[in-house]
């Protein structure tokens, strides 16, 4: 054998198939090896959980309807008043779900964490696998090798591999993957594993992916470990979630919360601070109610390898013109399929150390998220399958809602705006005793009215104000965000951004939702990780409609036909364009300190060792350095 055939024949192990047969999503399906009764354990804690979750929200959500019924119904309802009124409502369960969530994470966060078994975990083989697809070759095995080296340093009972699984269809990016692999594999300790396989096609995506994978190695492993590209985990993190999987014989599959890092630019900061301050209460909440049906986010988590090949393969989709379509937001339905065949899944946010990172900019994060919107209004056609728990079909609902939402708003901002503030004032001309066949609207400015639209805001406001409450709770001290000065400047910026782009994001969301209804949305593409480099004639492109939108409420709110409430949204969208140009920014010209979490005032270890490792690679990389092969 040449020097070239060992080296690529020693990128990947002997494999060990395992079969994963596609599922049926027209008939019942559960798998003889989940324990009995496993996931039955606590139900009646969850069950209480979950009243406390959608109780105050159904509640509050009544007591609204109560109180506005009476401006409608005094002629009558009309089919528009209806329509306004249904749309109310539905945004108000929403946010309101979220308040209560938060306020039970609140709770949560108070309480000692939930007793788990002790002893010795049942040593296992676990699986890192890393999908990839045209990524930067250095920046994914750099992250790679800060976690093999952690694992190894620190040791414990489980036997760990990591396997790059490459999808990418560059040929010069796949020589620059091969041969960092190899150079990486010269340079890790002895024992410490690391492969590479190159798909010859990219069938089925990401999807298919790890199907190959598994049925080409699943049965030597226990367990696989699913990371992105931009993946990051401190070997305490990968060991926990090992751990709880090895000592619960139930679970099907063990969630992290991943906290989001890296971010240098202002959009990009903005997500990163809300993650790291807000994000951990509405993470505990959500983990509370969702007890052992939780949902799957397609990274960081574990899972068990033999459940996982058994009852979550993924057949395509059929249209009712017989059309089959790849499900793209794979995750949501996996968590469902190994529910419904009696597996538990399980979300444990406060185990600490798993990362990823976030778009750096406006556009970036709206090119990812139609992507997103495509998958989970595909949930919507899974919503029959037979099977399925109840609240892994709420799972599905929720996803596809937080998008549908976005056309609902606008819908709220059209009326509100055509409603103006008065009768006389109103842009609809039928809203008077001339053209009685018409609703005769209530007026928005009343102070009653003014409430409501108070309330609703309030309402928003409240999980971020609530979550700051309970940073105490997860142990945090304004001190570790640079100060209370520093930290209350952080929180009101964000706050101001977060309201700024709100509305764009409105717009984009509910664009995204019609491109995927009328087909124009063509599956995935690479994500740009740094953050594009975009001209003002895109920026322009990107958010006409928005422009356009505020332009036009400018005009409303200057002729006194527009309610003067809807200034900030007005503001907003006359200002995407350069609110875009903004969001990519780096914020170290404005200050270094400001939107910081902990992780940006005191560094994880993991994170500057994966710096380290990925400048060293890409050093050799790009200027060609020698390394030594196994073989060699």
């Amino acid at each position: 054998m040449n020097q070239a055939a060992r080296h690529i024949t020693s990128l990947v192990p002997p494999e060990q198939p395992l079969a994963m047969p596609e599922q049926d999503f027209g008939r019942r399906f559960e798998d003889d090896a989940a324990p009995i009764g496993a996931t039955s354990q606590g139900a009646r804690a969850v069950a209480l959980w979950r009243i406390l979750a959608f109780s105050p929200a159904m509640l509050a959500t009544g007591l609204l309807v109560w109180g506005m019924k009476d401006w409608f119904a005094a002629d009558g309802f009309s089919g528009l008043e209806v329509i306004l009124l249904v749309l109310i409502v539905f945004n108000f369960f929403w946010i309101s779900f979220s308040v209560s969530t938060v306020l039970l994470g609140l709770w949560g966060l108070s309480q000692r964490p939930r007793a788990r078994r002790r002893g010795p975990p049942r040593p296992m083989r676990v699986a890192l696998l890393v999908p990839v697809y045209n990524e930067v070759p250095w920046y994914v095995l750099g992250n790679a090798q800060s976690m093999l080296e952690e694992l190894h340093a620190r040791g414990g009972a489980h036997d760990y591999a990591m396997f790059i699984l490459s999808d990418t269809r560059d040929d010069d990016i796949a020589a620059q993957e091969q041969a960092s692999v190899m150079a990486l594999q010269a340079m890790l300790p002895p024992g410490v594993q690391l492969y590479y396989r190159r798909r010859p096609d990219n069938t089925g995506r990401k999807v298919g992916n790890i199907t190959d994978w598994v049925r080409r190695w699943g049965a030597g492993w226990d367990a696989m470990l699913v990371l992105d590209a931009d993946s990051l985990m401190t070997g305490r993190a990968i060991a926990h979630l090992a751990n709880a999987l090895a000592r619960d014989e139930g679970a099907g599959l063990i969630q992290s919360y991943p906290q989001l890092i890296g971010a240098q630019s202002v959009f990009g900061r903005m997500q990163q601070f809300a993650n790291g301050v807000y994000g951990l209460a509405l993470a505990e909440g959500l983990a509370r109610w969702a007890g052992h049906e939780g949902n799957y986010w397609g990274h960081n988590a574990i899972i068990r390898t033999r459940a996982f090949a058994a009852c979550a393969g993924l057949p395509p989709l059929r249209s009712p013109f017989g059309r089959e379509k790849l499900i793209m937001s794979h995750d949501f339905v996996e968590a469902g399929l190994l529910r419904r065949a009696g597996w538990s899944v399980q979300f444990l946010p406060r185990i600490k150390g798993s990362y990823e990172e976030t778009p750096q900019t406006l556009i970036d994060h709206m090119l990812r998220d139609r992507r997103w919107c495509q998958g989970n209004l595909q949930h919507l056609n899974l919503l029959t399958a037979r099977g399925f728990r109840a609240l892994s079909r709420f799972h599905l609902l929720h996803g596809a809602i937080g998008y549908l939402m976005a056309p609902v708003w606008f819908a709220l901002l059209v009326i509100w705006a055509l409603i103006g503030t008065g009768e006389d004032a109103s842009v609809l001309t039928y809203f008077s005793e001339a053209n009685p066949t018409m609703p005769s609207w209530p007026d928005m400015t009343e102070p009653r009215h003014v409430l409501v639209i108070l309330l609703i805001y309030a309402m928003l406001l409240a999980p971020k104000l609530l979550a700051v409450a309970a940073l105490p709770l997860t142990g945090a001290r304004f001190t570790d965000y640079g100060g209370a000065t520093r930290f209350g400047l952080s929180l009101i910026t964000e706050i101001c951004l977060a309201i700024l782009y709100a509305p764009i994001l409105m717009v984009q969301q509910m664009i995204a939702v019609f491109r995927t209804a009328f087909g124009l949305q063509k599956g995935w593409s690479p994500q740009t990780r740094d953050g594009g480099r975009y001209s003002w004639t895109t920026l322009a492109a990107c958010h006409s409609l928005e422009t356009v939108s505020g332009l036009a409420l400018c005009s409303g709110l200057m002729t006194g036909i527009v309610s003067i409430w809807l200034l900030p949204i007005a503001v907003s969208l006359v200002l995407a364009i350069p609110l875009s140009a903004l969001s990519g920014v780096p914020l170290q010209r404005f200050s270094s300190g400001l939107l910081a979490t902990r992780e940006t005032h005191k560094e994880p270890r993991i994170t500057q060792i994966a710096r380290a490792r990925r400048d060293r690679l890409r050093h050799m990389i790009e200027g060609h350095g020698s390394y030594q092969t196994p073989a060699e």
